[in-house]
């Protein structure tokens, strides 16, 4: 009985936990502004009340997120010192093509290559580039928006692209599928590219004006705003760790003997909860391709939805200064639009 009472409530303050990290940020402004400490905070009360705590867990807050914030910090630096460059090049493409087909191709390029140079660099050089564009804050929220939803859907076609790529194919390696470094690619290439092509084109409806000129500079940051960028993305990623591993009790509970058409909106959860989490509870060698197919689309979709939805969200989010709620104004309804159309197309072809 003890038992029961203590799963009862174990389940109810792991289900406080995920409401305050979806709605908290909204309501509170300094919560907002120090999401990273606030997702933080969230992560340690999960594994707190999850029971949770180990040495090899607090390795891996310490260990993970090294590399992705020792990129982060290189290519700032980088990026400092030949951005200048960079926007040049960005010139020359945009007089090439103009700035409607610039803007889709840049998205679409990034989306698809992102698969192979990483989610990490694709958002990086991402977020460079919109910081030099002649576009108002509202258009550059947009852009960032949408290229993270392409870079987090066309990095899952490799398990070079990311986490939730590279778990997919390590858990799928045996049969009956015997996932190989192209797996991915021809189970979800026919669903994925449509939507990196899809917003591909939203970016290029931005394409209005010109959007670089000759001898164009950005003004460079400094070092203290490179070392404080690097520092919250650390930050970010070992809370996302902590919330990941504190919620899989709630995680494991909620998706048991659930069907595909249940979970492809459960992992909404995504959202706020690492998509990587979600996937190496849910993805087993058992299920059919079409299932494969329906939770790994939702998976990906609902990342774009929120900034810790997915590594390019930080990263860009990060970069230009992009709140939580000018995020979820423009993420959101496209977002959820998108999850409804895929679910639609899904249910009917598969």
């Amino acid at each position: 009985m003890l038992e029961q009472t203590l799963a009862v409530w174990q389940t109810v303050l792991l289900s406080g936990v995920v409401l305050a990290a979806l709605f908290v940020p909204f309501l509170f402004k300094k919560a907002e502004e120090e999401l990273e400490i606030f997702l933080f905070i969230c992560g340690v009360a999960a594994v707190s009340v999850s029971g949770l705590w180990s040495g090899h867990l607090l390795w891996e807050a310490v260990k993970e997120p090294v590399l992705i914030s020792a990129a982060v910090l290189l290519l700032g630096f980088l990026f400092k010192r030949f951005g200048g460059g960079l926007m040049s090049f960005v010139h020359r493409a945009e007089n090439a093509l103009g700035p409607k087909a610039f803007l889709f191709c840049f998205v679409f390029l990034l989306g698809i290559c992102s698969s192979f140079i990483t989610a990490i660099i694709a958002a990086l050089l991402a977020a460079e580039v919109i910081k030099g564009l002649q576009l108002s804050e509202k258009q550059k929220i947009r852009l960032a928006v949408y290229v993270c939803f392409a870079v987090g859907l066309g990095a899952v076609l490799t398990p070079v692209g990311e986490p939730l790529s590279t778990i997919v194919v390590a858990k799928l390696r045996a049969e009956p599928y015997q996932a190989d470094f192209l797996f991915l690619l021809k189970l979800l290439g026919w669903w994925i590219i449509p939507g990196v092509l899809l917003f591909s084109a939203l970016a290029a409806v931005l394409g209005k004006t010109k959007l670089t000129r000759i001898g164009q500079t950005v003004t460079a940051e400094s070092n203290r705003t490179v070392l404080t960028r690097a520092g919250k993305v650390y930050l970010f990623v070992a809370a996302l760790i902590l919330l990941g591993e504190g919620l899989k009790p709630l995680a494991q509970k909620t998706i048991e003997h659930l069907s595909r058409e249940v979970l492809y909106w459960i992992n909404m959860l995504s959202a706020v909860l690492d998509n990587a989490t979600l996937a190496s509870i849910e993805i087993q060698p058992a299920l059919p391709k079409d299932s494969l197919v329906f939770l790994l689309v939702s998976l990906v979709l609902a990342g774009g939805l929120l900034i810790p939805g997915n590594i390019p969200n930080i990263i860009c989010s990060s970069k230009l200064g992009i709140k939580s709620r000018d995020w979820a104004r423009t993420a959101l309804p496209v977002g959820i639009a998108c999850m409804l159309g895929y679910f639609a197309v899904l249910s009917v072809m598969l």
